[in-house]
């Protein structure tokens, strides 16, 4: 006589764990997670980046010394400067791991698509911002290389880099990071007037690929355009993000994991090249006249320009703890998709947050009764301007809430834009 089978919870355990429909559909939530937790940071940092160019139009402290001049500066406007340190390294680290992922989508052409992609971002920076940002084509200054530039150079570069094993990849970008400040000591001179001695192509090239500041073309002709982002330390992070990309080809748990440790170790390493204060960033921090909390400005007031080791491990360390953090975010919420809508449109944000930045300064200080001449007159010289002019700009108070006002006034076009991102495939969306 045979005994009748009773199921047990092994078997169900098995049936399950073989259940093609199953698996299914697990891989669908853990792919779902992963590209909400990359949308979710995105959209955070993109939100947070607004305060920097609200308050660089808006804010009077602003316009009389840098925000970060301990000698100066109080905490709330250093803090305000400094959280949006945060976004340029996440954006661009974040930029590469899309790069991975669209290879192991099997995106067609890559390369080219990298390529076109760069070319493209590099025309916006040098003739579309010009406008967008400062309302003109005048000032002393004809271009400001930011970080739209230097994302579309390290694209250009990336195109090559994906043809080639990731771990290449990851190597080149960690070397990049960890060495780069080695070069620090490599200075070269800038134009020293119409009657100095001209700068020389070697010096010019290093000052884009490496120590930024004002670029020359000839003795005579002066600094035509600034490198603000300077391309070698970035496109180490962009290169380091690709290859960091190869983490989501993991299980949850073992990502998860993964980011865990890998951010704790980018703070730990941040507060421990810190505290030794020998190698990795120029600037030392050191005890300050003015108090224990200032010392502590002194602190957390690392090079960005061009990013430090410390700077990036403190950045980006941060950055990988949040996409663990985010990752466990899977239930639908308002606020999960309010920071979803503007990582998944980024560029069309970034042009929206300077129309409204820059407008927001003339409309307030139209209302107020104030001069808005200076707003009108480029880069660097509409600063120099505000700096000379004692009614312009406005408290932090007022520059934070036209931050928060900017944010929610741009939500309804970026998330109509989403739309028509989710909805259409026309070639051009890519590019947006």
């Amino acid at each position: 006589m045979t005994t009748p089978h009773v199921p047990s919870l092994n078997d169900t355990v098995s049936h399950r764990r073989f259940d093609p429909s199953a698996m299914l559909r697990e891989a669908a939530t853990s792919s779902r997670a992963r590209l909400d937790a990359i949308d979710i940071l995105r959209g955070i940092v993109m939100v947070i980046m607004m305060i920097d160019h609200t308050r660089d139009f808006v804010n009077a402290q602003g316009f009389q010394f840098d925000p970060t001049d301990v000698t100066r500066t109080s905490v709330p406007l250093f803090l305000a400067r400094w959280i949006t340190h945060f976004c340029a390294p996440i954006f661009v680290f974040l930029s590469g791991v899309s790069i991975y992922l669209q290879k192991r989508r099997g995106k067609a052409d890559l390369s080219s698509f990298l390529v076109k992609r760069g070319l493209w971002l590099i025309f916006l920076e040098l003739v579309v911002l010009k406008v967008v940002v400062w309302f003109t084509i005048a000032g002393t200054f004809k271009f400001l290389l930011q970080v739209i530039w230097v994302i579309g150079v390290s694209m250009i570069v990336m195109a090559v880099l994906v043809k080639l094993p990731t771990w290449i990849s990851g190597a080149l970008g960690v070397g990049i990071i960890a060495l780069h400040n080695l070069t620090d000591g490599i200075r070269v001179a800038g134009w020293q007037g119409p009657t100095g001695p001209d700068v020389g192509l070697g010096a010019k090239l290093w000052i884009i690929a490496h120590q930024g500041g004002p670029l020359p073309l000839g003795a005579s002709s002066g600094p035509v355009g600034i490198v603000l982002y300077a391309l070698i330390p970035w496109i180490g992070v962009m290169a380091a993000g690709y290859a960091f990309g190869a983490i989501y080809s993991l299980d949850w748990e073992r990502r998860r994991k993964l980011l865990v440790q890998t951010g704790t170790a980018g703070i730990l390493a941040f507060v421990t090249l810190r505290y030794i204060n020998a190698y990795g960033d120029p600037a030392k921090w050191a005890s300050q006249p003015r108090g224990t909390t200032m010392t502590m400005v002194s602190f957390f007031n690392v090079t960005k320009y061009p990013p430090s080791l410390i700077f990036l491990c403190m950045t980006l360390g941060a950055g990988i703890l949040a996409l663990a953090a985010f990752e466990g975010w899977q239930h639908p919420s308002r606020v999960k998709d309010f920071f979803m809508t503007f990582g998944r449109v980024p560029l069309f944000y970034y042009m929206l947050q300077w129309l409204w930045s820059h407008s927001a300064a003339v409309v307030l200080s139209l209302i107020a009764g104030k001069s808005v001449g200076y707003l009108f007159k480029g880069f660097p010289d509409m600063f120099a301007a505000a700096a000379t002019d004692p009614t312009a700009g406005f408290s932090l108070t007022v520059t934070m809430l036209t931050w928060l006002v900017g944010v929610f006034a741009l939500y309804p076009l970026c998330k109509w834009y989403a739309g028509v991102k989710a909805r259409r495939k026309d070639w051009w969306i890519s590019y947006t």
